[in-house]
C-alpha cells in the first residue's frame, strides 16, 4: 500500500513553515526524519493534504550547553544524540535509551523532535523526557511555548502541540549532583518495539532514595509515572516494602494487550523491571535475588 495522493512544500525556515502550518492547520503534517510519518502515511492511518519538509532548516539542528542546561535542536538526530560526548556527560540516561532505538538506518535518519511529536508509547525517548525534568519548545506565529515533559504527552500518537505549532528544541536541565541512571526494556528483538520499559534517574544518600524519578513506556498509552514510586523516596527499601510496592504498581498499571503481548505479561515485566531499577542504583543485588 503506498500514501494517498499529498501536496508538498520544503520550509526554507523556522518562520516560513510557521506560515504554512498557520495556513493549512491540522490538514498538513510535518516532515523531519519521517522514520515514523511516512510508514504511517504508507499503511493510511494517515492522509495529511500537505507535507511541510522542514529538513534543510539548519537552525534546528544542534546540542548546545547554556549553563546548566542542554538545549537539543528539534531535527538533531538519534544517531547524534547516541556519539554526542556532551549527552553522554550531561544526561547519559539519554545516551543508554538511543542505542536501543531501532536499528542504525533508522537512527541516522530519526530526529528527537520526530520522535517526541509522534508521541509512541512504546518509544524510548518520551519516557526519558520525563525522567529527566524535559522542557520541549514549541513555537507558532503566535510565539514560543515551553511545556513540561509530563504534560506534553497526552495519548496514544498525541501531544499537546497545536495544530499551528512546531516542536523546535528540547530542553535538559543539569542531572543533580551524584545522580545515576537506570534504562532497561524488553523487546523480542534488540530494535523492535518493546514490550515494556523503564528509564529512571535517581539521587541516593546512605542507601536511601532522596529522589526518583522512574518512568514507564509500552505499558500505557503515554509514559507512565506511577504515584506507587514515591513509596520509594525517602524509606528504608525492605523485601516486604519492594512487595507492598509491586503490588500497589500492578493495581496502577493499565497495559494494553496486543499481538506482542498480554496487559498480565506487561505487568509482570514492569514489576521485574521496577525491582531491577531499584537493586542496580541501590548496589542491592540481594533484591533482585530475591524477586527471582
Amino acid at each position: 500500500m503506498k500514501a494517498s495522493a499529498f501536496a508538498y512544500a520544503r520550509a526554507t525556515s523556522v518562520g516560513n513553515a510557521l506560515e504554512l502550518l498557520a495556513a493549512h492547520g491540522g490538514k498538513a503534517k510535518v516532515l523531519s526524519g519521517g522514520q515514523s510519518l511516512m510508514p504511517a502515511m504508507n499503511l493510511r492511518l494517515i492522509s495529511p493534504e500537505l507535507i511541510i519538509d522542514i529538513g534543510e532548516i539548519g537552525e534546528l539542528r544542534g546540542i548546545a550547553r547554556r549553563g546548566e542546561m542542554l538545549s537539543i535542536g528539534a531535527l538533531t538526530r538519534h544517531v547524534d544524540l547516541l556519539k554526542s560526548p556532551e549527552i553522554a556527560v550531561h544526561s547519559p540516561l539519554l545516551t543508554k535509551a538511543v542505542a536501543h532505538v531501532a536499528h542504525p538506518a533508522i537512527r541516522n535518519r530519526g530526529t528527537i523532535g520526530g520522535n517526541l511529536a509522534h508521541a509512541d508509547p512504546a518509544s524510548e525517548l518520551p519516557a526519558c523526557m520525563l525522567a529527566l525534568d524535559a522542557t520541549i519548545v514549541v513555537r507558532s506565529q503566535s510565539g514560543e511555548r515551553r511545556i513540561s515533559a509530563k504534560d506534553f504527552f497526552k495519548g496514544i500518537y498525541e501531544t499537546a502541540l497545536a495544530a499551528d505549532e512546531l516542536l523546535v528544541a528540547v530542553e535538559l536541565p543539569g542531572a543533580p549532583k551524584n545522580a545515576s541512571c537506570f534504562f532497561h526494556e524488553f523487546a523480542r528483538r534488540h530494535g523492535d518495539y518493546a514490550i515494556a520499559g523503564l528509564a529512571a534517574q535517581a539521587t541516593v544518600k546512605d542507601g536511601i532514595f532522596t529522589d526518583l524519578r522512574m518512568v514507564f513506556f509500552a505499558v500505557g498509552d503515554r509514559p507512565v509515572w506511577p504515584n506507587a514510586v514515591g513509596k520509594l523516596v525517602n524509606a528504608a527499601i525492605t523485601p516486604a516494602l519492594m512487595v507492598d510496592i509491586s503490588a500497589a504498581l500492578r493495581e496502577e498499571l493499565d497495559p494494553p494487550t496486543d499481538q506482542q503481548a498480554s496487559s498480565t505479561m506487561r505487568r509482570h515485566l514492569a514489576k521485574v523491571l521496577m525491582t531491577r531499577c531499584v537493586s542496580t542504583l541501590l548496589g542491592r543485588p540481594d533484591l533482585d535475588a530475591r524477586a527471582a
